[in-house]
């Protein structure tokens, strides 16, 4: 059981890489275009998505992608809670 909690733990570190990189590359004119870029959107905007309803961007400031990260950074902390709960 603890080898399925430890997979959950490196796909979501894999998903925070990939945010990482994905909000970089809106710093970069048609990073977004690349082949990357498109592969990345759309395994990161599905994500993104539901924070950008709730958190209007301030400006040219957009803070969804750091409320995204936030709630990523206490995912295995939820599965460490779940993990605990089965064994």
């Amino acid at each position: 059981m603890n080898m399925i909690f430890d997979f959950f733990n490196t796909l979501l570190g894999v998903y925070k890489w990939m945010l990482i990189i994905y909000i970089f590359m809106s710093w970069f004119p048609n990073a977004r275009e690349s082949q990357i870029g498109s592969i990345l959107t759309r395994l990161c905007e599905p994500f993104l998505e539901p924070f950008r309803r709730v958190i209007p961007p301030l400006g040219m400031i957009d803070l969804s992608p750091l409320a995204a990260f936030f709630v990523l950074s206490f995912a295995p902390n939820g599965l460490r809670v779940i993990q605990n709960l089965i064994s």
